[in-house]
């Protein structure tokens, strides 16, 4: 859907953040409510986990709330590993889609392209004629 979007419509810089921002949302409320459930102990509520995933993905890290299970902490490092990975992925994939079109862009409308692409037939005309004319010439004079 987003790929049929984006094909039809371009990528734009609001669109591309609102996805990153949507994806961080989603992993922050995903490991908050595990995290709360693998470590009861250190999450009392969902929101504490949700919390600590927040300050774990912006890489504030308070310290406030922490993980001392070693399944919790295990989580913590999937969020952090996993959340750098994710985004470095969509990240380098988004300023590809911004690179390839600014280059179609250029291509399209870059005049000296045009004039080379103008003056690259016309040297394959030129290349035409001479080829004509060659049998066209007898012998030259010898000398």
């Amino acid at each position: 859907m987003v790929e049929r979007r984006v094909q039809r419509k371009g990528l734009r810089p609001r669109v591309a953040a609102s996805v990153i921002a949507l994806l961080w949302v989603i992993a922050i409320v995903i490991f908050g409510i595990v995290e709360h459930l693998v470590d009861e102990q250190s999450f009392d509520s969902v929101w504490d986990g949700m919390w600590w995933a927040t300050q774990t993905v912006t890489t504030v890290g308070y310290g406030d709330i922490v993980p001392e299970d070693t399944a919790g902490r295990v989580i913590a490092a999937v969020l952090m590993i996993g959340g750098l990975s994710l985004f470095a992925v969509i990240t380098g994939v988004i300023t590809s889609m911004f690179v390839t079109a600014a280059q179609a862009r250029r291509g399209a409308q870059d005049p000296v392209i045009g004039r080379l692409e103008h003056l690259t037939a016309e040297v394959e005309a030129l290349r035409e004629q001479v080829v004509r004319l060659e049998p066209r010439r007898g012998p030259g004079p010898s000398g």
